[in-house]
């Protein structure tokens, strides 16, 4: 059954994107917003990065949305409800009280899900409409499984930074068979261009909820999607891989800006 329900995860703290870079090429407004660690509400292109995450999930078809927020979302609900409210999808605003890692803010939204499948995925990846649109079309939980080598080339995504993605293992049916989140340097030794990464980017359906109660906290203290995938898995349920191809445009730090707003010059966002 194809979806038109989403979730998009903004309730981060923004740590990466707060920490000071002397390099990094940023206009006045990016940096204050990158000072307040509001990665979701940085300027591109005159618009909030927000803007162009929520139009490709409105290219893909899908028209309801809900944003994982903190409690002081105010310059998020003021802009999407007063100044520019979306014309192509439905956006609510789910809080997750505490950011407690990936896992809890997916379960932040089990009573808006509603018990049908969604869409889940980060807010700081601008996806391919394309790819979004697959997974939104499949018939069971899954996502879209990318190639280092295709990310490091079609994307702005650093090859050092694909190493702290999850690491995923496939059976020869497709079919989700582990997930490694942030592989320590043995396990990303072994590996090659053809490396297959996760994005964030999943098609759920109600049985993730369990596991996301039930998982443990990672040695960071949160409750991280990964992890819970992985417990999901060992009980019993299946996510099938979708092969999937960049760019994925992502926004995580400041020295990300520059290039991502030259890869968005002339796009008008259309949520």
């Amino acid at each position: 059954m194809s979806t038109s329900r989403a979730i998009v995860l903004a309730r981060g703290l923004g740590t990466r994107m707060r920490a000071p870079d002397l390099s990094a090429h940023l206009s006045e407004d990016q940096r204050r917003a990158a000072d307040a660690g509001s990665k979701a509400m940085l300027p591109v292109g005159g618009r909030p990065f927000l803007d162009y995450v929520l139009s490709a999930i409105a290219d893909a078809g899908i028209h309801h949305v809900g944003l994982i927020v903190a409690p002081d979302h105010q310059t998020l609900a003021r802009y999407y409800r007063a100044e520019a409210p979306p014309t192509r999808l439905d956006l609510d605003f789910i809080v997750q009280p505490d950011a407690l890692g990936t896992a809890d803010a997916v379960l932040a939204a089990e009573q808006w899900i509603a018990g049908v499948p969604f869409l889940a995925m980060n807010a700081d990846n601008v996806y391919p409409a394309g790819v979004l649109s697959a997974l939104a079309a499949l018939d069971e939980p899954g996502l879209p499984i990318f190639e280092r080598g295709d990310l490091v080339r079609s994307s702005n995504i650093p090859d050092a930074r694909v190493w702290s993605f999850a690491l995923l293992d496939v059976d020869d049916q497709g079919y989700l068979r582990g997930i490694v989140e942030k592989p320590s340097p043995p396990v990303a030794e072994g590996s090659t261009e053809r490396m297959l990464v996760s994005m964030n980017c999943w098609r759920f359906d109600r049985q993730i909820f369990e596991a996301c109660r039930d998982v443990n906290r990672s040695s960071r203290g949160e409750f991280e999607l990964p992890a819970a995938v992985a417990l999901a898995i060992a009980r019993g349920a299946r996510f099938k891989g979708l092969p999937a191809c960049g760019p994925v445009l992502d926004l995580s730090t400041r020295a990300d800006a520059a290039e991502v707003t030259r890869r968005l010059e002339g796009v008008i966002p259309r949520p």
